[in-house]
C-alpha cells in the first residue's frame, strides 16, 4: 500500500514535492506511517510571498487584532485535539501524558500570547523607554520604539516537540506581525504539518502568515533575506553550519540558537536521605530521565548530591526508575514509550557506553522485558542511571549529552565544587537546587545564572505548585548561554524582541507624542 505524500504549504497554495520523499514510521512497530518531500519547491517565491502578502496583512492589524488570530488558531487546534494525540502515539512514539507536554504545552502558550496581546489592544508601536532629552527643555528628544521586522521569520525544528516547538515560536512572531515560515524535523514532520493544515483550513491567519516546508532544509537559508530572522533547535554542528552560511553571515540575518545542554540538578547541603528536599529532588532526576524518553533539551543530564548522600540517592533514584515500564504507549500499563527511532536508539545506546568508561551502572533499565513491544524492532530503551564518586576527572561527563533516558549522579564536597563542576557544561537551559534554606538556595541560584537560561529552585512549601525542572513555561526565558546556544525565547512579551527592529525617533515633543502611548513591556 502506498503512503501519504504530505504537501507542503507555501506561497498561498498546497505544493507536493518531487520523487519518493522520505518516508515516515511508528517508532515502536516500524510500520510506514506517510512519506514528506520538499523538493522542486521555489523556495525564493514562498520567502517573497510570506514577506509580501504575510508581512504587509499581520503589519497592518493592532496588537490585539494579532492576538485574536492567535485565540483563533488555539481554538482551531482545541477541536483537533484528539486527532493530534493519535499522531503523536504513532509518529513520537510517546505515552499520553508526554504526549501533552508537547500538544497542550503548544495550547497554553498560544493562549498566554494571544492574552497579553490582547492587553496591548490598539497598539501599532511600542515605545521602549522613556523620550530623553537631547536639548535644553526636552525640546528635541529621542524616543526609541520597536517595529515588527520586514520579513519571514524561519523556523528550523528539532525531532522532540514537533507542536510545542512550532508554537512557541509563532505565537510571539505572529503577534509581533512577522510571517512564519516553519520546517519541522523530517522524523516528526507528520503533527506539524496537520497543525498548520488544519490552521489554514479554517481561514484564521491571512494569507501568507503561515508556511510550512517538510521535507529537506536544502536551500532554505540561501532564500534568506537581511530583514528575515532564523530560529534553529537542534545540534551544535548544525548550528554551527547555519551561523557560517554565506547568506546568514553577509546579510547579518537575526539567529536565535537553541543547542545542546548539559542541565544539572543539585540537592544543597543540609537535607537528610529521606527528607522532603532530597525526595523532591529524587522525584524530579527520575521524572526528567523518562518524560518523552528523556528527549527533552532540558532534561536532568547530571544530578548532584553531597558526598554522605551518594549512595542514599543511588538507591532512591533506581527505587523509582525500577517501577517504569516501557514499550508499546497503546498499552495502558506502559508509562515510558519510545525514542523517535531506531537511529536514535543506536545513538543513545552508543553514548551510554561512551559514558560507562568513566562511569558505573547505577540502574539498568535497558535489562527490563519490554511491553508489546519487539525489541529488535522496536527504539525502546529503558532509563539508565550512572554514577561517578570521581566527578572531577569523569571529562566525558560534562562534555558529552545522551539525548535519551540517562542521567549521571555524582557526589560533591562543597558548594563551590557543585557550582564549579555544573560550570563545566559550559553553558545550560536550566538548573534545578532543592533544599529548604533560602539564603543558600539564592546565593546559589545566583552564582550560576550567568551560565543558565533559568534557575528552578524547589523548596518544600513549593512541592505541588513548582511547573517542573523541565517544563518550559511561556513566562520566563527558554534558551542559555554558551554551549546551550547563545539563544533566547519566550519571557512573556520580551519574545516580541526578536522578531521586532528597535530605532530611535529623534523629534520635537509633538511629533514623539504622536508616536503612541504604550510602553514595551519588557
Amino acid at each position: 500500500m502506498t503512503t501519504e505524500l504530505l504537501k507542503n504549504f507555501v506561497a498561498g497554495q498546497w505544493q507536493a514535492g518531487t520523487g519518493e520523499g522520505t518516508l515516515l514510521t511508528d517508532p515502536v512497530t516500524g510500520e510506514a506511517l506517510v512519506r514528506v518531500s520538499s523538493a522542486g519547491l521555489d523556495l525564493h517565491a514562498a520567502f517573497a510571498f510570506a514577506r509580501e502578502q504575510g508581512g504587509a496583512a499581520l503589519r497592518a492589524m493592532t496588537y490585539g487584532e494579532r492576538a485574536a488570530l492567535l485565540k483563533a488558531v488555539a481554538g482551531v487546534l482545541t477541536a483537533n485535539r484528539d486527532a493530534y494525540f493519535s499522531i503523536a502515539t504513532a509518529n513520537s512514539g510517546t505515552v499520553q501524558t508526554d504526549s501533552a507536554v508537547d500538544i497542550d504545552g503548544a495550547l497554553y502558550t498560544l493562549g498566554q500570547y494571544a492574552r497579553w496581546g490582547a492587553a496591548l489592544g490598539e497598539a501599532r508601536v511600542l515605545l521602549d523607554g522613556d523620550a530623553a532629552a537631547l536639548a535644553k527643555d526636552n525640546a528635541f528628544a529621542s524616543q526609541h520604539l520597536r517595529v515588527p521586522t520586514r520579513g519571514v521569520a524561519l523556523f528550523i525544528n528539532a525531532f522532540n516537540f514537533p507542536s510545542w516547538g512550532l508554537w512557541e515560536k509563532a505565537a510571539p512572531a505572529l503577534l509581533a506581525g512577522v510571517p512564519v515560515i516553519v520546517k519541522p524535523a523530517t522524523a516528526t514532520a507528520w503533527l506539524t504539518q496537520r497543525m498548520v493544515a488544519d490552521v489554514v483550513a479554517a481561514g484564521v491567519l491571512p494569507a501568507g502568515a503561515i508556511s510550512i516546508v517538510c521535507g529537506s532544509s536544502a536551500g532554505l537559508l540561501d532564500a534568506l533575506q537581511p530583514f528575515d530572522v532564523l530560529s534553529f533547535t537542534g545540534s551544535a554542528e548544525t548550528a554551527a553550519v547555519i551561523r557560517s552560511h554565506p547568506k546568514v553571515a553577509a546579510q547579518s540575518v537575526r539567529v536565535n540558537i537553541e543547542a545542546d545542554s548539559l542541565n544539572s540538578a543539585m540537592l544543597l547541603p543540609g537535607a537528610a536521605a529521606g527528607s522532603e528536599p532530597f525526595e523532591l529532588f529524587v522525584r524530579e532526576v527520575v521524572r526528567e530521565m523518562t518524560v518523552k524518553s528523556g528527549q527533552k533539551c532540558t532534561a536532568i543530564r547530571r544530578a548532584f548530591v553531597p558526598e554522605a548522600l551518594y549512595d542514599a540517592a543511588a538507591q532512591a533514584i533506581a527505587a523509582r526508575l525500577a517501577k517504569v515500564t516501557v514499550g508499546n504507549p497503546r498499552n495502558e500499563a506502559v508509562r515510558m514509550g519510545a525514542l523517535v527511532n531506531r537511529e536514535q536508539w543506536q545513538t543513545v545506546q552508543d553514548g551510554i557506553a561512551a559514558l560507562s568508561t568513566q562511569t558505573e551502572v547505577l540502574f539498568d533499565g535497558r535489562q527490563a522485558p519490554l511491553i508489546a513491544a519487539d525489541p529488535a524492532a522496536a527504539a525502546c530503551v529503558g532509563p539508565t542511571l550512572l554514577g561517578t564518586r570521581n566527578p572531577e576527572a569523569a571529562d566525558k561527563v560534562h562534555s558529552l549529552e545522551v539525548f535519551g533516558p540517562c542521567a549521571t549522579l555524582m557526589p560533591y564536597r562543597d558548594t563551590a565544587q557543585a557550582a564549579a563542576l555544573i560550570r563545566r557544561g559550559e553553558g545550560s537551559l536550566v538548573c534545578s537546587l532543592y533544599g529548604d534554606d533560602p539564603a543558600p538556595l539564592a546565593a546559589t541560584a545566583t552564582e550560576l545564572a550567568d551560565s543558565h537560561g533559568r534557575v528552578h529552585v524547589v523548596t518544600p512549601d513549593v512541592a505541588k505548585l513548582h511547573s517542573g525542572h523541565g517544563n518550559v513555561m511561556p513566562q520566563s526565558m527558554h534558551g542559555g548561554p554558551g554551549r546551550a546556544g547563545g539563544g533566547e525565547e519566550l519571557g512573556g512579551l520580551r519574545a516580541l524582541a526578536f522578531y521586532q527592529r528597535r530605532a530611535a525617533v529623534q523629534a520635537s515633543p509633538a511629533v514623539l507624542a504622536a508616536l503612541g502611548t504604550i510602553q514595551a513591556p519588557y
